[in-house]
């Protein structure tokens, strides 16, 4: 994490007001002054502020807007990752709620919170996801009654537990499931002939994905969000 924002989160100030502390020569980091708020900070670091060591304090929560192309691992050898597009303290701690195809855009919840994280992913806490999805070719209006019955997928056991499909144009829908199968959305369509050409995801449980965050971009989330997963 850049020094300035590690500044900014431990002491509750602006970039600019860590940009002063800086420039003021009030920050330490291992014992020596540092004026460069890109300065990287990393778990061996020691920041002192007028002789208090600065720590971060409690478990992280974020939300990201997954652009096409980045995988929800830390380590791929094809594809860059998520945790790239993170400017935070070791990132490598923390884990993805519920992950995404590389494919597959939109909402994705990290966290290094493992007890919170699986009440979002655990089978035995339903959790609600919303996909905004398009399709290759029409959807018919009799889908949403057999996505609402469930339907065989292949390979499974099991039908899918009931889903709510609502029909945005002839090949555009939004789609919520409560359980996570292995591409499970795609393989839903596929199971009654048609092809998912594009998938978002924009909700989970009672969280939606900020409209503010451009593909890339992230923010803590809020107290609210945060609890609303603990009910």
């Amino acid at each position: 994490m850049r020094l300035d924002k590690f500044l900014g989160t431990t002491l509750g100030i602006t970039r600019k007001e860590a940009g002063k502390l800086l420039k003021d020569k009030l920050i330490e980091v291992n014992g020596e002054i540092v004026k460069n708020g890109s300065f990287q900070i990393t778990d061996d670091c020691e920041v002192e502020f007028n002789g208090r060591i600065l720590v971060l304090q409690g478990p992280r929560y974020f939300m990201l807007n997954k652009p096409q192309g980045f995988v929800c691992s830390h380590v791929d050898d094809h594809n860059p990752t998520v945790f790239v597009l993170i400017d935070e303290v070791s990132p490598e701690k923390m884990h993805v709620a519920g992950r995404l195809d590389g494919d597959t855009t939109g909402l994705v919840l990290l966290t290094d919170d493992g007890q919170w994280s699986h009440r979002i992913t655990s089978p035995r806490h339903v959790c609600e996801k919303t996909y905004h999805v398009e399709l290759a070719d029409p959807v018919p209006e009799e889908t949403i009654q057999t996505f609402a019955e469930g339907v065989q997928l292949r390979s499974e056991k099991e039908i899918t537990r009931p889903a709510k499909l609502e029909l945005l144009g002839e090949r555009e829908a939004l789609l919520t499931i409560s359980e996570g199968k292995y591409h499970q959305v795609k393989r839903m369509f596929a199971a009654v002939g048609n092809k998912v050409v594009g998938l978002h995801r924009q909700q989970v449980g009672k969280v939606v994905l900020d409209d503010d965050l451009e593909p890339g971009e992230y923010r803590p989330l809020t107290d609210e969000e945060i609890a609303s997963f603990l009910k």
